[in-house]
């Protein structure tokens, strides 16, 4: 590249970065933001193919399977959207592209391991001297989380009536239980009593029976 676009092309690459390879397996870390918040998520996979060299438009792309189907994502090297790669393992591979790893799965799916550090890979950018790095790291703006709108008085209102709520319910199922336990502890009310109706029939059928053995007498 001649150096006049060596120079331009400079100031949009990352004056550190992860140089990754063919074969290893990555944990990207990406920031997404939705709304008036911003997170971090991070996408696991195997890299399939890379290129682009070291310049801005160099780039790698990530497949895993999910639930049994293939994800790709193509991830550019110097994007600030992608703040950290972490390599969990690399492995030896002999070619720059790995799509015949589309057609494979289980055991045909995985590859020989090869050791390797993050330190190894973490690699200062070779367009840039240390003071051209280092005044380019400075100068990088630091993301910071937008801060939250303040909350309006109905805002308020309704969190402090949806907090009331969950007390009065945490009350609620606090007593259920003691209630239950006064009742397994009460003696029963319902016990069998005898009946005097009975009783009386009994006493019915047996005077009868008295008053004939009274005659033989």
């Amino acid at each position: 590249m001649p150096e006049l676009l060596t120079k331009i092309a400079a100031k949009y690459v990352k004056p550190k970065f992860t140089d990754v390879k063919s074969g290893d397996t990555v944990r990207v870390y990406t920031t997404v933001t939705e709304g008036n918040k911003t997170r971090t998520q991070y996408f696991e996979g195997l890299v399939i193919r890379r290129r682009g060299g070291v310049g801005p438009d160099a780039s790698f792309t990530v497949r895993r399977i999910a639930s049994g189907v293939g994800v790709e994502r193509t991830f550019p090297l110097h994007s600030p959207v992608v703040t950290e790669v972490k390599i969990v393992r690399g492995a030896k591979v002999r070619r720059a592209q790995l799509h015949y790893m589309r057609e494979r799965a289980g055991k045909s799916a995985r590859l020989k391991e090869q050791p390797v550090k993050q330190a190894d890979r973490d690699t200062d950018h070779p367009w840039l001297t240390k003071a051209e790095a280092a005044a380019a790291e400075a100068a990088q703006p630091k993301q910071e989380a937008p801060k939250s709108k303040p909350k309006t008085a109905a805002e308020k209102a309704a969190d402090k009536a949806e907090a009331d709520g969950a007390k009065s319910a945490a009350g609620a199922d606090a007593a259920a239980p003691a209630e239950s336990k006064a009742k397994a502890e009460k003696p029963k009310a319902d016990a069998k009593k005898p009946d005097a109706k009975a009783d009386d029939k009994s006493a019915a059928k047996s005077s009868p029976d008295e008053t004939k053995n009274d005659d033989k007498k």
